[in-house]
């Protein structure tokens, strides 16, 4: 079993560094690790990934040594832990907005007496069965998470109650949807946006699980540090590709004269 370095991170009360891929790329977490990344968030949410690209895409994970967690719209059990199986390290599920489907999600995705998650062992994370089954489940528990999504006004109402739920690792606010619903701009400065924040920040504290949420400059990070904040999500190939296209023209403009 990996040794997961969002779990080693937490463990020293260090925050955690994640980018997100919307797209498919090989280099992705070999690249990321060598700047600096934990973890890289793969969202299959929004995006579309055919499995076996996802297998090969967690793998890459693997042979970089660096976190993988897939965002995904499934509450299928077995589909949630096959995830886990292919090497994933964690799921983060988004819209989360009860205890009661916090727990069916923790009872899908962790192993007894905490869940109800099926055993094989002969996936990637258990090494294919190299070294048996001895300790894995236990091991399993110890080094994947669950992150759940708070994006909604039901949400943050029911958020001590999400965070008290064994098996639920950490809290991930989605800040267009919650913004969207709450009825008010995407914009951390907001009354709205600061309530859901501190709902969120103080269950997490309470409950002793993780949170988080992405972040767009140092400023803002350094705030969500000092607040508790241990999953810090900054930078992806979408936001990427937005920044260096427009850098790339401008050059373009200048080495033409202009046209």
């Amino acid at each position: 079993m990996r040794s997961s370095l969002i779990r080693q991170r937490l463990r020293h009360n260090k925050p955690a560094r994640i980018a997100c891929l919307y797209y498919p790329t090989m280099m992705m977490p070999a690249h990321a690790a060598r700047a600096g990344f934990d973890a890289i968030w793969l969202d299959t949410e929004h995006s579309t990934w055919e499995r076996r690209e996802l297998q090969r895409l967690i793998a890459q994970h693997h042979l970089a040594n660096i976190d993988c967690i897939v965002r995904t719209g499934s509450r299928h059990a077995s589909e949630l832990y096959h995830l886990l199986e292919d090497g994933a390290t964690g799921l983060m599920i988004p819209l989360v907005n009860s205890a009661e489907e916090a727990a069916a999600l923790a009872r899908a995705t962790k192993f007894p007496p905490t869940g109800q998650r099926g055993l094989d062992g002969a996936g990637l994370d258990n090494n294919f069965y190299l070294d048996g089954t001895a300790g894995y489940a236990a091991a399993a528990d110890a080094e994947t998470f669950l992150i759940l999504q708070i994006e909604t006004p039901e949400a943050v109402a029911a958020v001590d109650a999400i965070a008290a739920v064994p098996g639920v690792d950490g809290l991930f606010i989605g800040p267009g949807d919650l913004s969207l619903r709450l009825g008010c701009p995407m914009d951390w400065g907001n009354p709205k946006m600061v309530a859901a924040e501190d709902a969120v920040a103080a269950a997490a504290a309470r409950h002793g699980k993780a949170w988080g949420r992405p972040s767009g400059s140092a400023q803002d990070i350094a705030h969500l540090t000092k607040k508790g904040a241990r999953l810090i999500a900054h930078g992806s190939d979408f936001g990427a590709v937005m920044t260096m296209l427009p850098t790339y023209a401008r050059t373009l403009r200048e080495g033409m004269g202009g046209d």
